[in-house]
């Protein structure tokens, strides 16, 4: 495999492992003190929670909650180079997880059981945030008090539905991210 290099996993069962990271334009693993950060965040709910890595890209946020204990795992992504580099690392690393190889939007209007921690960090150029975000909403992808991590670019306002509420957020470089907690509805409102 022609790598540009590997990411490390940080915590839980694999901790220490390295995955390798193939070439591809505009991919931009998450760095390590930013999972960290995010992980230390979801450590309550992390455990046997359903996932999904939107956009997987290295799969390097999907591989951290499967080494801290998440049920199960999901990673969509696109490029069939990435998707073989995310299955051979899967399997190196000994783990079970669903790998799709498919345009997240196509993937999204199908419709599927809900997930409790979703992480979407799509290509940057791509501008692909809000539209994903309301495909969450619309198809039933989001348990009724699920996670959303997001990574977009430094200054961008994403208009997201009114259900995700910031939990918390951050910079690295030029990088925002930020953790959504959705909210349902009040019944009683």
């Amino acid at each position: 495999m022609n790598a540009l290099g590997r990411i490390r996993i940080i915590g839980g069962s694999l901790r220490n492992s390295r995955v390798e990271v193939p070439e591809a334009p505009g991919l931009r693993p998450t760095p390590d003190r930013v999972r960290e950060t995010l992980f230390n965040w979801l450590q309550p709910v992390i455990e046997g929670s359903r996932c999904l890595d939107l956009y997987a890209g290295t799969g390097a946020l999907g591989l951290e909650a499967l080494s801290r204990g998440a049920a199960l795992v999901t990673f969509v992504e696109r490029d069939a180079k990435l998707s073989a580099a995310l299955k051979a690392n899967l399997a190196r690393l000994k783990v079970q997880a669903a790998v799709v190889g498919d345009d997240a939007a196509r993937w999204l209007k199908a419709g599927g059981k809900p997930f409790d921690v979703v992480f979407m960090d799509p290509p940057f150029a791509d501008n692909l945030w809000e539209s994903a975000a309301s495909a969450l909403e619309a198809h039933g992808w989001l348990a009724p008090s699920a996670w959303i991590y997001v990574e977009a670019p430094k200054g961008s306002h994403l208009a997201v539905p009114d259900a995700w509420q910031v939990h918390r957020s951050g910079l690295a470089g030029e990088v925002a991210y930020t953790l959504y907690r959705r909210t349902p509805d009040d019944p009683l409102s």
